[in-house]
């Protein structure tokens, strides 16, 4: 997909910080080396004032393939000499290499006039980085989910199981979503109240993804929704469309407080696109909502609703406001 100016920039910059740290901890490497073994540094210059000697005898007369021989023969064993020198103080062969981050294109981001892949891989990473900039992706882990919160009061509807039990494992459900998650895993609808921990559960299950690899993009529906019509209405719709392709075509989409938003024709239609075409792709998206199904159809209608219900798997929360006691024991 095609992506602003601005990403292509912060890529690239990333790009040449990767190269420039390969090569300035090499030089380390090499002055460490030296310092230890100076006959390594002899060598090295050796092979450097051979290599332009062989490119000198290319343009000679007649014995150039002698003296193109002779080179190589002394080439050969400075290089065996070399080696010995890093076996003897248990260094690997390409000690002396610059270690790039991708082999392929020494973190050029290009081979033979094509982007390479790692340039595509750090292009939709920045990409998300910058969607996910104004989400507290890092505040929470199911670590610090607490479960102390959460009383001992029995659900009517679940033949008298305790709200911290039900919780339990709600807790345990999503841990395991996380383990087993790939780019087919199933879509989940998060629905309670307010401070309940859909926002701390589902921050969790996108931690796990992003440590495993996978490109998440976590968003409030508010937020995502006034950047995309600020974008259609500020004369940068090529901006909306890159960020709705990039909402649509992550590993994995979260959407919190899906129904605070400000509603207007332009919003429902963007919400219905997103989740639709993620959907129709299989593609895994979570959305918490603090509101029921019947809410959510005033809202956005029967159509997106049916299709959230239909295809999501429904996790209810139950409990009081977390973030109310939390503030009640300070």
């Amino acid at each position: 997909m095609a992506y602003s100016r601005e990403i292509y920039l912060e890529a690239m910059r990333q790009m040449e910080e990767r190269r420039r740290k390969a090569e300035h901890d090499l030089e380390l490497r090499r002055d460490d080396l030296y310092s230890r073994e100076p006959r390594a540094r002899e060598i090295e210059r050796e092979l450097v004032k051979i290599s332009v000697s062989a490119g000198k005898a290319v343009l000679m007369g007649a014995d150039k393939l002698s003296r193109l021989d002779d080179l190589k023969i002394k080439s050969l064993a400075l290089q065996k000499e070399l080696k010995d020198i890093l076996d003897r103080n248990c260094l690997v062969p390409n000690f002396l290499e610059p270690w790039y981050n991708c082999e392929l294109c020494r973190d050029t981001g290009n081979i033979d006039g094509k982007m390479c892949e790692c340039m595509k891989q750090l292009l939709r990473q920045t990409a998300y980085e910058q969607l996910n900039r104004i989400s507290p992706l890092s505040l929470c882990s199911f670590e610090s989910f607490s479960l102390d919160y959460y009383p001992e009061d029995s659900i009517p509807s679940m033949n008298g199981r305790s709200v911290r039990d039900y919780m339990r494992g709600v807790l345990r459900f999503c841990k395991r979503y996380s383990e087993n998650f790939d780019e087919y895993s199933e879509s989940l609808l998060f629905l309670g109240g307010t401070g309940l921990g859909k926002t701390h559960l589902s921050l969790s299950i996108a931690q796990e993804a992003i440590n495993d690899g996978y490109g998440v993009i976590y968003v409030s529906a508010p937020n995502i929704l006034s950047r995309l019509e600020t974008k259609q209405f500020g004369g940068r719709s090529s901006d909306r469309v890159e960020d709705e392709q990039l909402l649509q075509e992550c590993d994995l989409l979260i959407i919190d407080d899906l129904g605070t938003e400000f509603v207007t024709k332009f919003t429902q239609a963007a919400i219905y696109n997103i989740v639709n075409s993620r959907l129709n792709s299989s593609k895994p998206i979570i959305i918490s909502t603090n509101l029921n199904a019947k809410e959510l159809e005033n809202i956005y209608g029967t159509r997106m609703v049916s299709r959230i219900v239909g295809m999501l798997k429904r996790v209810d929360f139950y409990g009081n406001d977390i973030r109310q006691l939390k503030r009640y024991k300070k």
